[in-house]
């Protein structure tokens, strides 16, 4: 039987990636300050937020296994978090449109004060979509809780031309590794990453293929 698995995060994409595992989890997301340190950098912080989240969970849940993660989305070596506004997130879509950019999603599993945490890093070259397109999905409430204002899955506005690496770790939990953590800790994971993440994207898999881009 699984120890107790807890995610400590309140992302909808986050929950739907973890069930479609085959995972039971229960849900405490944790209240952690997500500033940037000054002069951090993107990686670096992610890997900082997600740790102090899973320890957070970890002392309210003495013995279960607490999976968290963060994700940012960087362009030219400027961090985009989750917009204020739909102004903002109007900003950051016009900043990313036809252009290339980073995203770090760094995921840490924790039992007790035993940590784990790791980064993975994919990049998304966003087509050249329209100001009438912008305003139409920024209407739509959908980037409002989203780095880099956007979600790569969004099945209307399609932001994305090509990408290379986790498609899953783009929408804010990379499986392959997420799976590769949970065995570590001890927990038996019913699901393949690699047919999940085919069923989201088409059928691509970093697992099999890490470096030849896909459409998107």
């Amino acid at each position: 039987m699984n120890p107790e698995l807890v995610l400590a995060s309140q992302s909808p994409r986050r929950r739907a990636l973890l069930a479609a595992l085959g995972l039971t989890f229960t849900i405490d997301a944790a209240d952690v300050d997500e500033a940037p340190l000054p002069g951090e950098r993107p990686d670096a912080m992610v890997c900082r937020l997600c740790r102090a989240k899973a320890l957070a969970g970890a002392g309210r849940h003495p013995g279960a296994i607490v999976l968290a993660a963060d994700t940012v989305v960087t362009l030219d070596d400027r961090l985009l978090g989750k917009p204020a506004d739909a102004a903002e997130a109007a900003a950051m879509l016009r900043s990313l449109a036809g252009r290339p950019h980073t995203v770090f999603t760094a995921v840490a599993v924790a039992r007790g004060g035993d940590i784990t945490a790791r980064l993975n890093a994919s990049q998304v070259t966003m087509r050249a979509y329209s100001e009438g397109e912008i305003a139409a999905y920024v209407a739509s409430g959908d980037p409002l809780d989203k780095a880099g204002a956007y979600a790569i899955q969004h099945s209307s506005f399609s932001p994305a031309a090509a990408w290379t690496g986790c498609y899953a770790g783009i929408m804010g939990l990379p499986l392959r590794l997420t799976c590769e953590m949970l065995a570590e800790a001890g927990v038996a994971v019913p699901g393949r990453a690699a047919e999940v993440c085919r069923g989201l994207n088409g059928g691509r898999c970093c697992a099999a293929d890490d470096a030849a881009p896909a459409d998107g």
